[in-house]
């Protein structure tokens, strides 16, 4: 090929993708900017527990390693033997806890070691939530020095997010509509949505606390489980016509 004849070919692929690029560069600069507006949205549903979350715990102390570890373990076994009589099944019954700590002498060196500490727990979930009161009191009697609880929860929350969900974007969208009449303008398409992180609100939760030990219980605590609030917070960007 002609050398002249290449330097205007190549001369010509320049000339047009500097003009394509200064084409797309004066459409930018002359297409309107995009105008939003952005809403919040808040739905709500209230729900009973049907769901406690407890959880008991054994701390035994003393010296010899093997007495220590038969008395933890009898006393484990009966406030399981205790769960499952109550109708608690298997799933529901996790052990999260198992820790042997040694104690020392520091007064001495080299150190020794004058004793241990078991520590067991169990997360518990119970459904039937008449059987709170005397299942904590009895773990106690059977054992038990370090219970807290109970957490309530409800086991079909998704159910519940859906419709707290759906409630907080038609208010969203209603408060976009509003907004549109008031000021004179259209609504145009919706550019964005985002869920803020939901929460749970207790309303009523009376429970037992942590650290209930020392001397047997003999009377069941009166739990309560009242009620909370799923709350849902959606934010709604719309294109302003």
């Amino acid at each position: 090929m002609d050398k002249s004849l290449k330097i205007t070919i190549i001369s010509g692929i320049l000339i047009l993708s500097f003009s394509a690029l200064w084409y797309v560069y004066e459409y930018s600069q002359t297409k309107p900017e995009l105008r939003t507006f952005t809403v919040t949205g808040e739905g709500k549903e209230m729900v009973v527990p049907n769901i406690a979350e407890i959880r008991i715990g054994i701390i035994t102390e003393g010296q010899d390693l093997k007495i220590l570890q038969k008395e933890n373990d009898e006393k484990m076994n009966k406030i399981i033997n205790l769960l499952k009589e109550k109708g608690i099944e298997g799933k529901d019954i996790q052990t999260e806890n198992y820790s042997i700590t040694p104690k020392y002498d520091y007064s001495k060196s080299p150190y020794k070691i004058i004793g241990y500490t078991i520590s067991q727990n169990l997360k518990v979930k119970v459904r039937d939530l008449n059987k709170i009161s005397e299942i904590l009191a009895q773990s106690v009697n059977y054992g038990a020095n370090n219970v807290s609880g109970p957490n309530f929860t409800v086991d079909d929350r998704e159910v519940y997010l859906e419709k707290a969900r759906e409630k907080a974007i038609k208010d969203a969208k209603g408060k976009a509509e509003k907004i549109a009449k008031s000021a004179g303008f259209r609504l145009g398409e919706i550019i964005s949505i985002y869920e803020l992180p939901y929460n749970y609100y207790p309303i009523k939760e009376v429970g037992t606390g942590g650290g209930i030990g020392g001397e047997p219980v003999l009377n069941s605590p009166q739990i309560e489980p009242g009620s909370q609030e799923i709350k849902i917070q959606v934010n709604i960007t719309y294109e302003i016509k």
